[in-house]
């Protein structure tokens, strides 16, 4: 590279006689030779403005959803073919050909024979050394690359649609690193470095000129996509951070000093939030009832109910924990069992305890569906102990460690306690409504209803003989608040149809005549507890574990789908009142059919609490023995 560039700069020598010039002038070719990659650059840029209305629809569907967007935002870069990367290349093209450039001019100027004088210039002088007036080399080197960004910020294809934080500190590190090459270095580096700021500069307005972004880009659709994206990011932001910003914070702090201040922790449940209590409700009043043991119940959720349940009951201790700092909780955990709904333990951000290997670490299931295919690989692997509703789920987690070669989990046949609850509950408070309800409970995934058909399923309910109720997943609730609240907006002048975003009651579903889902689990206790029907929309199937065929067993989620209910596709969701209207009309048809598959499916019927909490009451015993040497 070094024997390149001398003779480079030797040819624009022979041609100048002055070495001022021969360095302009190999400025100059270098950005003729690189002219096919600033076109590609050009054009790739062009690429990610073009995209960029897809983008932000991209962000406001899927709002607060890191997950789904950086999903989506790889596809619709493999739909444009656009790479990145390719913006950076530039930068480090320039940056080799500055290396190489120190060492020839350094050479240069040690040649006797080599004119180094430029204007009564000495190219060779480094301004940090001589000072004077060879100061103003930096200056004019930061003023160049000032003069650079600005016209950047103004006409770059991409840079012009960065935020005011990406072109002023892209602007702050381009003349800082000019500053500083042009004091610690040769004057004759800063003529390179004047040069090549004020030939980019050029090089963009002549590039623009041939390839004019404005023919390939909608800046039209570009302004709406920003401003709908715009609307999410900023409503009741505020508002939230005055209510809550350092409440949060201060509760936070004190609830994990609180909870390692106590010693001996025997028995841990872990919600990430308030509607999670209703899967460990019977199991926890259990214990409560029939043992002195303290419950150490952790939330990731502020408002969570538990903390009203604590107040009452002495023998709850409840601490609101964050995403961020439940990380290092949990791997500083320190009790004997520790109860969860959340899956992926040790496989992403929740780890099993670095302090105590003896943890004995349970999974409670929160649906009756197929886990195999609705949580993604490996969900339960390093689990020591799964709570399966039936059948079926203890069949996937068999047979995944045979086919993956695990260590053995005990699987305890628990059944649903949560159904039970719901069936205790339907039975003692069966009402009859003046008009038939609809309930919509969509799953959480990519194109749910929520996020595909909600709209097209609500226009044909406007104004109609049913009630409608939309309750989101608590998930999408927690991720897309803000979606939630503009639904709830849109149709509130329909006094028919109503969002629910509370889910400590179960009363929508013993009132609901029909479910409509896609893909939820709530399809389950919904037809098992009250022996009626569901509508299915076809929205994509909900597979989280993209490799769940590695294991023989069908997922009841696919099996069921068409014993329960009825499936509609998802460009007929329009049609969902008519097919309502049909099976409302022969919903005695299905009551028979309904209750045979639970019977078959759910562990337990009605014991399911009693069940689990004997169990742990049992583990516990055990660890107790084994301490004591028994």
């Amino acid at each position: 590279m070094y024997a390149f560039f001398s003779w480079a700069m030797n040819g624009c020598y022979a041609i100048c006689n002055n070495y001022g010039w021969a360095i302009v002038l190999f400025t100059l070719l270098s950005k003729i030779v690189l002219i096919p990659v600033s076109v590609w650059v050009q054009l790739n840029s062009i690429k990610m403005v073009k995209m960029q209305p897809e983008i932000n629809y991209l962000n406001a569907k899927h709002f607060g959803d890191k997950d789904a967007i950086a999903e989506g935002q790889g596809d619709i870069y493999k739909k444009y073919k656009y790479n990145p990367l390719a913006s950076m290349i530039p930068l480090i093209i320039q940056l080799i050909i500055l290396m190489g450039l120190i060492e020839v001019i350094k050479a240069g100027i040690n040649d006797p024979s080599i004119n180094i004088m430029f204007y009564g210039i000495d190219l060779g002088k480094v301004p940090s050394v001589v000072k004077g007036a060879y100061i103003l080399s930096p200056v004019i080197a930061g003023l160049s690359a000032w003069i650079m960004c600005v016209c950047q910020n103004a006409s770059n294809v991409l840079q012009s649609e960065q935020s005011a934080y990406n072109k002023y500190s892209t602007m702050i590190i381009s003349v800082g690193l000019s500053l500083y090459l042009g004091w610690f270095v040769s004057v004759g580096v800063a003529v390179y470095w004047v040069a090549s700021n004020l030939l980019s500069t050029a090089q963009l307005y002549i590039l623009n000129f041939f390839i004019n972004p404005k023919k390939y880009i909608d800046y039209e659709e570009l302004e709406k996509s920003r401003k709908a994206l715009d609307e999410l990011k900023g409503l009741g932001s505020e508002e939230k951070r005055k209510l809550f910003g350092d409440e949060k914070t201060k509760r936070e702090k004190q609830d994990y000093k609180r909870f390692f201040s106590v010693v001996n922790k025997k028995l841990v449940f872990y919600s990430e939030g308030s509607g999670f209590y209703k899967y460990y409700k019977g199991t926890i009043e259990y214990l409560l009832e029939h043992t002195n043991i303290t419950i150490h119940y952790i939330t990731s959720d502020f408002n969570d109910k538990i903390f009203e349940l604590a107040e009452k009951n002495d023998k709850i201790r409840a601490y609101y924990i964050g995403e961020k700092k439940l990380i290092t909780l949990m791997m500083k955990m320190d009790a004997d069992i520790v109860v969860m709904t959340t899956p992926d333990l040790e496989t992403y951000h929740i780890k099993r305890s670095y302090v105590r290997k003896d943890i004995e670490y349970i999974f409670v299931m929160h649906d009756m569906g197929s886990f195999n295919l609705t949580n993604r690989n490996g969900a339960v692997d390093h689990f020591d102990t799964v709570f399966c509703t039936g059948k079926h789920q203890k069949e996937e987690v068999e047979k995944i460690e045979i086919a993956k070669n695990l260590p053995k989990k005990t699987t305890v046949e628990a059944g649903y306690d949560l159904l039970d609850d719901m069936i205790k509950d339907y039975e003692s408070n069966k009402t009859v409504t003046e008009r038939p309800v609809i309930l919509i409970g969509p799953s959480w995934q990519v194109d749910s209803i929520m996020d595909s058909c909600i709209d097209d399923i609500l226009e044909g309910f406007k104004n109609s003989e049913f009630d409608v109720i939309v309750r989101p997943h608590p998930q999408y609730v927690r991720h897309k608040a803000e979606k939630c609240e503009a639904l709830k907006e849109k149709y509130k002048e329909y006094s028919n149809i109503s969002v629910q975003t509370d889910f400590s009651s179960n009363s929508t579903v013993f009132d609901a005549a029909i479910l409509v889902t896609d893909w939820s689990g709530i399809c389950f206790e919904y037809a098992y507890t009250t022996k009626r029907p569901v509508i299915f929309i076809d929205t994509p199937m909900k597979v989280m574990n993209p490799e769940y065929k590695m294991i023989d067993t069908v997922p009841i989620n696919i099996m069921l789908r068409n014993e329960i209910g009825k499936s509609i596709a998802m460009e007929d969701a329009k049609s969902t009142i008519d097919v309502a209207r049909e099976m409302i009309a022969n919903a005695d048809s299905y009551s028979d059919k309904i209750e045979a598959f639970r019977n078959e499916y759910v562990y337990n019927l009605g014991h399911s609490a009693e069940i689990s909490a004997k169990y742990i009451i049992n583990q516990l015993k055990k660890k107790v023995a084994e301490r004591k040497g028994e």
